[in-house]
């Protein structure tokens, strides 16, 4: 797939139209990403060109070592740009607690993205280890949601 003109004008207008800042999209080799200038409001493409394989960056000297926390269970990855919401509901009692068993399929949250209501699903079976949002925070595509052991 291309990114065309008319496809980065349709991107632009969703991009003005919602309360989005930044748009960034991945097709194989070409990536684009098109952010809103906070000054004037008018999209702006940022960055439009063939994602390139990197080399491996150059060791740098070790760093003392450093304990790291070390997080338990697989991450649950946000599939979209948007606002996490833990419930249904503001008044409603949360899809998921930390302690809590989920089954591959369960809905674990919302994501929040244009005005639509994303039910985010687990991708795997087993037992809620950490929640690493709070509710009503926004979450970029990729970003860890959750960890599920």
């Amino acid at each position: 797939m291309k990114f065309d003109i008319e496809y980065i004008e349709k991107l632009a207008k969703v991009l003005s139209d919602a309360s989005l800042t930044e748009i960034s999209l991945e097709d194989g080799e070409q990536a684009i990403t098109i952010r809103k200038d906070l000054i004037s409001g008018t999209p702006v493409v940022a960055a439009a060109a063939p994602a390139a394989v990197s080399a491996p960056a150059p060791q740098a000297a070790p760093a003392p070592a450093v304990k790291e926390e070390v997080k338990k269970g697989k991450p649950l990855t946000s599939p979209m740009v948007g606002t996490f919401y833990k419930s249904p509901s503001p008044d409603a009692k949360p899809f998921v607690e930390v302690g809590q068993s989920v089954k591959q399929g369960d809905v674990v949250c919302i994501v929040e993205a244009m005005k639509l209501m994303n039910e985010i699903e687990s991708e795997f079976s087993g037992t809620i280890t950490e929640i690493c949002v709070e509710d009503g925070q926004p979450v970029e595509f990729g970003q860890v949601l959750m960890y599920i052991e």
